[in-house]
């Protein structure tokens, strides 16, 4: 699971917060392509013929530890997106955002982001070094007012700090996952073009943790 506290830093101090097993999600559409087994703790998502799914936490958190095992889908994924995030509320054009996405074209990679107030173009991509449809790994998320880090198996792969005078993500957000035909993001130079030859394509994720005292509503 991942580490049940923040760890402080001197300049830039990250609030402790205790995490917890998610206990209750909402499905957003297409509630047949979700499943979700509460005693284990796991939910799987599918794309096939009916398209894509996704979920979300009920409440929304301000700051914490956000974390889940993720097994991306198997085969040609190509034109795919597989997620997991937090955003103040899906369609919102000035939500608050963070995010770990999966391009389907390549899954030895996976695209770091962040918006406030509907702001966003801090995409980084990250190597890495294994396929992430090989089996589960840990991807979280440390958000404070001031410090987000983003990690991968326990190791940090990306910190942004707060900068005076520019934004940075406050509003409370839900945790979101979900899997969808990206393909019509920049002609699909973004997550490739949808292939399908492989469908079903299962999304699995487990050992989701939240904050467990930072949830607003």
């Amino acid at each position: 699971m991942a580490d049940a506290v923040l760890h402080s830093h001197t300049t830039n101090p990250l609030h402790h917060h205790q995490t917890q097993p998610l206990k209750e999600i909402a499905i957003d559409y297409t509630p047949e392509a979700c499943s979700r087994c509460p005693n284990s703790n796991t939910i799987t998502l599918t794309f096939d013929h009916r398209g894509g799914s996704r979920w979300r936490t009920t409440t929304r958190f301000r700051y914490g530890t956000f974390s889940s095992l993720i097994q991306c889908p198997k085969g040609n994924t190509s034109g795919l997106n597989f997620n997991l995030y937090l955003s103040s509320l899906k369609g919102d054009k000035s939500q608050d955002e963070i995010d770990f996405e999966f391009l389907g074209k390549d899954k030895t990679i996976v695209q770091t982001n962040y918006f406030t107030g509907g702001n966003g173009n801090q995409e980084q991509i990250h190597q890495l070094g294994f396929d992430a449809s090989d089996g589960f790994h840990e991807y979280v998320i440390k958000w404070s007012c001031d410090v987000i880090e983003w990690l991968i198996d326990g190791k940090v792969v990306r910190r942004e700090e707060k900068k005076e005078g520019k934004g940075f993500p406050q509003k409370p957000m839900f945790l979101y996952s979900s899997i969808w035909d990206a393909s019509c993001i920049d002609n699909g130079r973004w997550a490739g073009k949808y292939d399908g030859s492989d469908a079903p394509y299962v999304c699995l994720f487990k050992d989701i943790h939240v904050p467990t005292s930072t949830a607003v509503e």
